[in-house]
Parts: C-alpha cells; sequence; structure tokens
C-alpha cells in the first residue's frame, strides 16, 4: 500500500476525530451547567464507571482496553475542569505515588495540591479548600495505614471511590550507560525490594539512603553518575532518563488508595462500603456482629481494629463488604446491628473498581 495514501487517510481521520471531540466538549459544557443549576456534584464515579464499561462493551481491537481506558481518563479529566476547575488534594510531596494514584484516577488536567500529612487531607477536604483528597489506606506487602483509619473516627468525610495502584520501582539518571552509574540514591525500603536487581546488575555501586522517592531523583540530578530509584513521575519532574524499569524483585506490590470527598458515590451494581463500628466489651459481641452480617450474605472483604483512644482497651473496628449502603440487604443488615446498641458509622460506598 502507498504509505503517502495510509498517512493521510490518518490526517482525515485526525480531523475527525478533534470534531468529534469538540463536539463531545460542548455536550460536557451542557451538562456542567446543568449541574451547576442545581447544585449536583460535578465528578460522579457511578458515571465514571458506566463509561469505562460501555468502552469495554463496545471495543473490537485492535486496541486494547487499557489504552483506551487511558485515552478516556484524559478526554474525562478536561471535560471536567471544563465543567469545573477541580482542586485535588493528595498526601505529597509532588510526583510521591500518592500524586500517581490521584493521576491515575482524575487525569492530568485538575488543579493537584500536595499536603504534607493525612490529617492535612482530611482538612483540606471538610474545609472547602479542596473538591477531593487521596489517602492510601492498604498496602499489599505492609498492611493497612492506621493514620487514614483513625482519621475516619472523627471525620465526616465520606469516601467515594478507590484506586489501587502497583508500585514499580525505576533506575533513573542523566548517565548514557548502566555502567556510568557510580551511586544510586534510594529509601531503605525501597533498596530491600530492589536489592536483587541492584546485586545482579551494579554490585558494585555506591547505596546512599534518601528520605523518598523524591528526594533521591533530586539528589541524581546533581551528576551523571547519580541514579535515584524513584517512580515515573519523578523522572518527568527531574528529566531523567529511565535506565532500567520494574526492577523490583517481588511483583504484585500493590497500594490501595481512597478519595475522600463530602459524599458518598451512586450505586453502580458493582460497590463496596466501608464502616466503622465499636463493638461493646462483652463476651461474644463482636461474633455477633459479623454474624448479622453473615446472615444477610453480605461478602466481608477486610476488617482490621483500632483503639477507641477514648478508654483503654476498647477498639473500634473497620469492615469492607461488597454491595452499596441503599441496597436492602445493606440497610437492613445495619439496622440489624444497630438494634444491638451498637455504634456504626458508614464510611463511604464507592464503586469496586480498581481506578
Amino acid at each position: 500500500m502507498d504509505l503517502d495514501k495510509l498517512r493521510e487517510r490518518i490526517n482525515e481521520i485526525d480531523r475527525e476525530l478533534i470534531d468529534i471531540l469538540n463536539e463531545r466538549t460542548r455536550v460536557v459544557q451542557q451538562i456542567g451547567q446543568y449541574k451547576h443549576d442545581r447544585g449536583l456534584p460535578f465528578y460522579a464515579p457511578h458515571r465514571e464507571q458506566e463509561v469505562f464499561k460501555k468502552i469495554t462493551d463496545l471495543n473490537q481491537g485492535p486496541m486494547p482496553d487499557d489504552a483506551l481506558h487511558a485515552i478516556y481518563r484524559e478526554i474525562m479529566s478536561s471535560s471536567l475542569h471544563l465543567e469545573k476547575p477541580l482542586r485535588i488534594s493528595y498526601l505529597g510531596p509532588e510526583a510521591s505515588y500518592t500524586n500517581q494514584a490521584a493521576i491515575k484516577k482524575f487525569g492530568s488536567s485538575l488543579h493537584y495540591s500536595p499536603q504534607t500529612t493525612i490529617d492535612d487531607v482530611f482538612l483540606e477536604v471538610a474545609r472547602g479548600k479542596a473538591d477531593y483528597g487521596v489517602v492510601p489506606i492498604e498496602n499489599s506487602m505492609e498492611g493497612a495505614v492506621y493514620h487514614t483509619l483513625d482519621m475516619f473516627a472523627t471525620s465526616d468525610l465520606k469516601i467515594c471511590a478507590q484506586i489501587n495502584l502497583p508500585i514499580t520501582h525505576h533506575l533513573l539518571s542523566r548517565a548514557d550507560r548502566l555502567e556510568d552509574i557510580k551511586t544510586v540514591y534510594a529509601h531503605s525500603q525501597v533498596v530491600g525490594q530492589c536489592r536483587s536487581w541492584l546485586d545482579k546488575h551494579l554490585p558494585q555501586v555506591n547505596i546512599e539512603e534518601a528520605q523518598d522517592g523524591i528526594h533521591a531523583a533530586k539528589q541524581a540530578t546533581e551528576k551523571e553518575e547519580h541514579a535515584a530509584i524513584a517512580n515515573i513521575l519523578a523522572a518527568d519532574r527531574y528529566e531523567l532518563d529511565v535506565i532500567a524499569d520494574n526492577i523490583q524483585s517481588v511483583e504484585g506490590n500493590t497500594t490501595r488508595y481512597l478519595v475522600l470527598s463530602t459524599e458518598s458515590a451512586d450505586a453502580t451494581g458493582d460497590d463496596k462500603t466501608s464502616i466503622m463500628f465499636a463493638a461493646p466489651d462483652r463476651v461474644g459481641s463482636l461474633v455477633e456482629i459479623l454474624q448479622t452480617i453473615r446472615d444477610f450474605d453480605i461478602n466481608m472483604s477486610k476488617i482490621e481494629s483500632r483503639p477507641s483512644r477514648q478508654k483503654a482497651w476498647n477498639y473500634y473496628f473497620f469492615v469492607d463488604f461488597y454491595g452499596h449502603v441503599e441496597d436492602e440487604k445493606v440497610q437492613q443488615m445495619l439496622a440489624g446491628i444497630r438494634e444491638m446498641n451498637i455504634y456504626v458509622k458508614v464510611l463511604g460506598s464507592y464503586p469496586d473498581t480498581a481506578s
């Protein structure tokens, strides 16, 4: 086939795509005006879920679903920005894994505000300085992030979405070759996670501890013989090349993040709900609560306990289960627990999706 003709066809398709995307954007602006007039939230996790499902159902290839989802993530991000310039608060610093998770969820068109602590993320959203917040809740290897759990005991914010981010480590540098690297900066925990690769490929290199991946990347910019182990956002921020990617020794290391809002998400039919409760200090009380959840055929996916900080040896329990708080059997289950004079707080219902 003639290459020039194929390229001309690509140009025609691009013109059509631009026209269609702008037409879609004009409809989005009308939706934004409708939401503004009625005081409706601009970000709708349930609608986002519907769009991604529709894309998957319509896609017949050859483009893979993940690639189409990434394209639509940016389309929806720019659309959200046109509806309202949303501000997303997250546990910083900039280019941290939480920042990466936030961009995975909301795209690159919105305004991101790094915060020093998890408390600050909650406060930014609670005070209306941010529309949404992103905080870590658990890691597949290290377990729960207890400070996030503790914040829910006193905060009125709701969980409206979740994000699962695979934790991948990359060797970043301005060196031309792997052999030119003399010093590698990395957090001590990250060094342990990449030890096998380092021993094999850089056995003689000098390892220097860094506070985190961002500080490691910054130090790697000082000399061409320096390198850092960090994420891909750090490479972009400090204009470092990826010398080697995915150098972690163990695959499957994933961190789960929560999106904080003042409202839960609408039901999608494939949802998860998080609650917390205080079990009375009597024999069998926790068993009775868990039995009530089981009696309503509700599948519980997680349970964690935390000290109540109000009385010695009193605990809050945090539970995730499948279903939405608007589901009839979930409402009946919660009513059954409350009939036992047990304090129950719904932390939020949200789509059970990984992105």
